[in-house]
């Protein structure tokens, strides 16, 4: 039992009572009853994690240990509660710590969540993986649980104003077969790329059938489905040149830094 975590989820499940949200889940029996597991989830938006640990529970009530960056641990009042539920923090400047806690508590027999796409996708497309998900299962001996949530951009996402009140929205959850740790990280991404961007094209196609048509324009839906998303490639642009921003901000910074010291 823990209490917390528990909490949590009770929590979680009446806010999305309160909203109307309504689930389609697929694929639970793929989540181990016992032992560790690498769920990997693709990213939408900024609940993605909470809705991915539903199969998990739904499989003997399972918890999952989420990776999540250091600013949410920092946060005085967001931290506690990420060090009670044991989920991992990421300093993004040193992840060699964070990666080791993950693939301890893989041997230790626990469902351990990551974004292999890192961060999140403006195409809502399935972006290029990073190969972490890949070696924490080589390392370990765990296999990879892929996992996609589909329509929790039309929440919260990155970019546009959250949808937290009353909306009904649907939400499609789909866990596919395992993905056992054999090869090198670079197939074993591969794998798991292949088998996530499959689950993903099969939830959209059955949200249009149980939700009606997408409809044109809207921020949510993909550009291959007439949405007003961007491409992968544009989305990719947009990434590569906000990361750039970032690295002169942060590199501005360090300058500054260094001259206050110089005179000092």
């Amino acid at each position: 039992m823990e209490p917390v975590y528990d909490t949590v989820i009770g929590m979680a499940r009446t806010l999305w009572l309160a909203q109307g949200l309504k689930f389609t889940i697929s694929g639970v029996e793929n989540v181990p009853v016992s032992g560790p597991g690498v769920v990997a989830i693709n990213h939408t938006g900024y609940l993605d994690f909470t809705l991915a640990g539903i199969p998990a529970h739904l499989q003997g009530r399972r918890k999952v240990r989420f990776m999540a960056k250091q600013e949410v641990f920092d946060n005085k009042v967001g931290g506690p509660i990420m060090r009670a539920l044991r989920h991992i923090p990421v300093d993004r400047g040193n992840g060699a710590a964070s990666y080791q806690m993950a693939v301890d508590y893989l041997r230790d027999g626990e469902l351990v969540g990551v974004y292999p796409e890192a961060t999140i996708s403006r195409s809502f497309e399935i972006k290029g993986f990073k190969s972490g998900a890949a070696r924490m299962a080589l390392d370990s001996g765990a296999p990879i649980i892929p996992t996609v949530v589909w329509g929790a951009q039309r929440i919260w996402t990155k970019g546009h104003p959250k949808a937290m009140g009353r909306n009904n929205f649907k939400i499609a959850i789909g866990v596919c077969e395992p993905i056992l740790p054999n090869g090198t990280a670079e197939e074993v991404t591969q794998r798991l790329h292949d088998s996530m961007s499959t689950k993903l094209d099969e939830l959209q196609q059955m949200y249009a059938q149980w939700n009606g048509p997408y409809p044109a324009g809207e921020f949510w839906v993909p550009a291959k489905l007439g949405g007003g998303a961007p491409t992968l490639e544009q989305a990719n642009a947009l990434d590569a040149a906000e990361a750039a921003e970032k690295a002169a901000r942060r590199a501005a910074r360090e300058q500054a830094a260094g001259d206050d010291a110089g005179k000092n």
